[in-house]
């Protein structure tokens, strides 16, 4: 019988915790729909340490195996986590999927996710059965006059909200969710950002309400002015402010005071991240995004047959491999669909691919790219031997990748404008 994990082992809600037990965040949520005035989110960014960005995305499928190899580089990985870059619930298939899968490969962990609460409500249910134990609520204002101040936007049920009609849904459907989640035996967290001249004197209230409701803990966050944001010029609350802040929300509420305001790809131990991760990453989010186990076969753009060295574009052909316990084997030749004819060519060239896990190419177009990821196909730019980026494929061994320059030009042959192929 698999042993229950405990709270105890979960580093932002146990403060001693936060030196022994690590934590990883799976960015598979890159949509949201709401827009904080504080908020601006990044998918590629690997120099900021804040909420809200990330170094690549990912797809369930991509997560999980992600999650398999970075198991085996921390110790005691005891916390799997959600937290954008976007909301959770802005992407609940690709939320929920993914929990699903992790929960399958990793039952004695521990679940959590952290959301805005908006879209949180009819997925409740869903978490409880998929034991996710620790559920954080961003709630920066319990009064719309304020909210209204803090959120730009919100998206509700298609519908697009400002002002003070905004603030007023997003601060419902919030505090609805705390009784809800306590009522699963959901651990229940509060982010509040403070915001200096918004709504550092409402701290009071937003402890005294949510506390009413349930909530377990509370943790307020001085706000990170950020560039290309509404707030990028406010104040950074300064030391008192924030210790006054906190002794006024500690009344009602136990509170966390050692957050690391954690990236939404984070791993490893709070304050310490396992920097490798976001190299490992980025490779990951290169993979195919569905498994290839049932696409036996490997696609190669090569002029002779020996070595990568044609421009997916120009390829009129490609060369077919497989995997057999003697090596390599040339399967056959496949004809590429004709030039000019936009997205459809593309989607032709996947579907023939269809038993393909891999194509290798000494370069790509941004659209065929995203169009061979999204059928499941992971695209390797690469030039050189063959067998060298076919044991990238089948033995996940580490291919050196052409310059991303490089990767637009397609010879001698071609007509574009390195913007991609037609």
């Amino acid at each position: 019988m698999v042993e229950k994990p405990t709270a105890a082992a979960h580093p932002c809600f146990d403060v001693k915790a936060r030196h022994t037990h690590a934590r990883v965040h799976l960015p598979v949520a890159p949509k949201c729909n709401i827009s904080c005035n504080y908020c601006n989110r990044k998918y590629d960014c690997v120099n900021e340490s804040r909420p809200g960005v990330c170094s690549a995305l990912l797809s369930p499928y991509q997560a999980v195996e992600y999650l398999k190899e970075l198991d085996t580089h921390i110790e005691k990985l005891s916390v799997i986590g959600i937290a954008g870059p976007g909301d959770p619930f802005a992407n609940p298939e690709e939320t929920l999927e993914t929990m699903r899968l992790a929960k399958a490969q990793f039952p004695d962990k521990i679940f959590c996710l952290s959301t805005n609460g908006l879209n949180l409500k009819p997925y409740i249910d869903e978490l409880a059965l998929l034991n996710v134990t620790h559920v954080t609520i961003t709630i920066n204002a319990v009064d719309p006059d304020i909210g209204s101040s803090i959120y730009a936007w919100i998206r509700h049920e298609k519908k697009i909200y400002r002002g003070r009609a905004a603030a007023e849904i997003i601060i419902k459907n919030q505090l609805e969710c705390i009784p809800l989640l306590k009522a699963k035996g959901i651990t229940v967290k509060i982010n509040s950002v403070i915001l200096p001249g918004v709504n550092d004197h409402h701290i009071e209230e937003v402890a005294k309400m949510v506390a009413s409701l349930g909530a377990d803990v509370m943790n307020c966050i001085p706000v990170l002015p950020t560039k290309d944001t509404a707030f990028e010029d406010i104040d950074k609350p300064s030391g008192p402010l924030m210790k006054e802040v906190r002794k006024v929300a500690k009344k009602h509420l136990g509170l966390m005071t050692h957050c690391s305001r954690c990236r939404a790809d984070a791993a490893g131990l709070l304050g310490h991240d396992f920097t490798e991760a976001y190299g490992m990453l980025r490779e990951y989010a290169m993979r195919p995004l569905k498994s290839t186990d049932d696409r036996p076969y490997a696609a190669v753009g090569t002029r002779e047959g020996a070595l990568v060295n044609m421009h997916l574009g120009e390829a009129e052909s490609l060369y077919i491999f497989k995997q057999t316990p003697s090596g390599f084997q040339f399967i056959e030749e496949r004809v590429t669909p004709p030039a000019g004819c936009g997205d459809s060519r593309w989607k032709d060239l996947a579907d023939s691919l269809a038993d393909c896990r891999a194509i290798l190419v000494e370069g790509v177009g941004a659209k065929p790219l995203k169009i061979l990821q999204h059928a499941g196909i992971r695209v390797i730019q690469m030039s050189g031997i063959i067998d060298e980026g076919l044991e990238g494929v089948y033995y996940n061994k580490e291919v050196k990748a052409v310059k991303m320059p490089d990767a637009f030009k397609c010879g001698d042959s071609c007509r574009g404008d390195a913007q991609g192929c037609a």
